[in-house]
């Protein structure tokens, strides 16, 4: 189905009917015009998968018993992050990833989200580009144009045609079908590229923020709607990352993203900084605060943020993004709002610091523009502005002149487990690490021996204390910063008690609600409980067989009956402990008011 919208104003908001994300796109245009945009899946996610992330440490064979105790199982690794795509039953994608969220051993594990782009010299449009000036970027080309510099646009393509951008183009990639395909499907990638480093002062077309810096366009999707998977975008920043990129820009709502995330964590690893937009919604996501992305809100010509852009915990500087005069796919050029382009406005910058001083790591770059921002809130911080405007003539300054600053070592320490404590099996190990510049990874050792490598927040293990003897062991975790310099912690001493008997008592479940043979309508709360003698890992609910939630060791959640048929239902439990011992128990109810064939109930939206 394709929803025909017509945008006739600089401003025109819409929103993605999605359960999680907003899209909302904002397009300015010099007539009224009626592009197509195509609803996303009714789930907004890669039917059957998920994005999964076991902690350092577990094994495979650990991780393929815990994914198998979820029906899950393991398709394919992204390169270089950890990251597993594994094949879940479709539509118990959300009720699998919050079980697995919940395990001790996992790191992390999230759908695989659809998100779309977030829309919106001499050169004869110079005069229109009131960002520049705003920025003090004019001032900035007298220290740099960005030379020797590459910045990745992870979009929908690039027009390489395009006279304003053909001579500044290098080899890119497709994540999607692995090829060199790098063409534009949508158009937004090209005015993002535009608006990075469109060739200027060539008496033609717009003037962009670093003329003489590089783009590689990195194409994450092949929908002609624009909108891209996680995974296809995680794929796109470690190859950019792994082919000499230098900044990344996307332009996608992914700031929230444990698996883009991860990603961008590798490419700060590599010295490469990622810049993301923050999102249109005009509302705060609820995300929290991403060091391994520079999240930009966007401001407007009397320097206030934009009704219609998304602020919160996770907003780390503001920058223009209304009326940004740039490149159009098919040789055009036109105005565009959004934080889609505030987002490449401010990695623009970052290549004019970096083609200033080669020299600066990231976490000196956002430490300068932190330092130089101009401050438009209350506080030195906000969840509206960040920490501020960007500077880029300032900016550019402080980098040409900073030298290599950092000499402090990051400090780490083990929270979990206790000195003095007892453990068995697989053990869960935390670790806090900080560093004035940003922590590249973290190790943990047991009586000297490497255990793993964890490279994002939070840093966690999973240590089979069954490798070694019972008796005491020594815990110890080293931390190194984006310089090399290396934080060691404290030793965590810990007494090992494998040697029991073993665990054959399952445990016991019981359902809670609803009673046996209760006749049900509507929505139903169903609720388990489950004990056992050494520990229950795991509880999961069903409704005729088709999972419902987990958690431990007591659950509960809603079931629409409304949907199911009139007549018989089977609501069961299944209760798991830490030795892989189960326990079933069921109960029978009678739904009295649910679907019946050719009526009118259950036919609402679905998510």
């Amino acid at each position: 189905m394709l929803i025909q919208r017509s945008i006739c104003t600089e401003q025109s908001p819409f929103r993605l009917k999605a359960p999680i994300f907003t899209l909302a796109g904002i397009i300015a245009g010099l007539v009224c015009t009626a592009p197509a945009f195509s609803e996303p899946p009714e789930t907004a996610w890669r039917e059957g998968r998920l994005l999964v992330q076991p902690k350092a440490g577990l094994s495979d064979q650990e991780f393929g018993r815990i994914l198998h105790r979820n029906n899950g199982r393991t398709l394919a690794k992204l390169k270089g992050l950890g990251v597993h795509i594994v094949e879940v039953a479709p539509r118990a994608e959300r009720a699998v990833a919050r079980a697995l969220s919940n395990h001790r051993h996992i790191k992390f594990a999230e759908v695989d989200m659809a998100v779309a782009p977030i829309l919106v010299a001499n050169d004869p449009k110079f005069s229109s580009a009131w960002h520049l000036p705003k920025m003090r970027v004019t001032d900035a080309w007298s220290i740099a144009l960005g030379d020797g510099v590459t910045v990745a646009v992870l979009d929908t393509g690039v027009d390489a045609l395009h006279l304003d951008l053909q001579r500044n183009m290098v080899t890119g990639w497709n994540s999607v079908s692995d090829s060199a395909d790098t063409s534009d499907v949508y158009g937004h990638g090209t005015s993002v590229a535009g608006t990075v480093a469109a060739e200027s002062d060539n008496a033609l077309g717009v003037t962009s923020m670093a003329w003489n810096t590089k783009i590689m366009p990195v194409r994450i999707t092949n929908s002609s709607d624009g909108y891209a998977y996680f995974s296809d975008i995680a794929r796109g920043l470690t190859w950019a990352a792994d082919n000499g990129a230098d900044v990344a820009n996307i332009s996608y709502g992914v700031s929230g993203s444990s698996t883009v995330t991860s990603a961008a964590q590798y490419m700060r690893n590599k010295g490469g900084v990622v810049v993301v937009a923050a999102g249109n919604s005009g509302s705060d996501p609820g995300y929290a605060s991403n060091q391994y992305m520079i999240s930009v809100s966007a401001t407007g010509s009397s320097d206030t943020r934009t009704s219609w852009s998304s602020y919160g915990d996770y907003v780390d500087f503001a920058a223009p993004g209304s009326g940004i005069w740039t490149t159009k796919r098919g040789g055009s050029y036109g105005a565009v709002s959004g934080t889609s382009f505030s987002s490449p406005v401010t990695a623009g910058v970052v290549a004019l610091m970096m083609s200033a001083n080669p020299d600066l790591s990231p976490g000196e770059i956002e430490a300068i523009l932190q330092h130089t921002a101009v401050d438009l809130g209350t506080v030195d911080w906000d969840p509206y502005y960040g920490f501020g405007r960007i500077d880029a003539l300032e900016a550019v300054r402080t980098a040409r002149n900073a030298g290599s600053s950092d000499t402090l070592a990051p400090s780490v320490s083990i929270s979990s487990p206790s000195s003095g404590s007892s453990v068995t099996g697989l053990v869960p190990v935390d670790v806090e690490a900080t560093d004035d510049f940003g922590v590249a990874k973290v190790e943990l050792y047991v009586d000297s021996l490497l255990v793993g490598t964890d490279t994002t927040k939070p840093f966690g293990f999973s240590w089979n204390s069954e490798s070694r003897q019972d008796g005491n062991a020594n815990l110890m975790a080293k931390a190194y910063d984006l310089s090399g310099n290396l934080g060691t912690s404290s030793v965590v001493n810990v007494v090992v008690q494998n040697a029991t008997e073993t665990d054959v008592t399952a445990p016991q479940v019981s359902i809670t609600s609803p009673g046996d043979g209760a006749a049900v309508s509507g929505v139903v709360g169903l609720s388990a409980f489950a004990t056992d003698d050494q520990q229950v890992s795991m509880v999961n609910l069903y409704v005729d067989g088709k999972l419902k939630c987990s958690g431990v060791p007591s659950i509960s959640c809603d079931w629409n009956s409304r949907k199911a048929s009139k007549g018989s239902h089977t609501v069961s439990a299944k209760a798991t402990d830490s030795a892989g011992n189960t326990s079933n128990a069921s109960v029978t109810v009678n739904v009295v008011s649910g679907s019946t064939k050719g009526g009118n109930n259950g036919k609402g939206r679905k998510k």
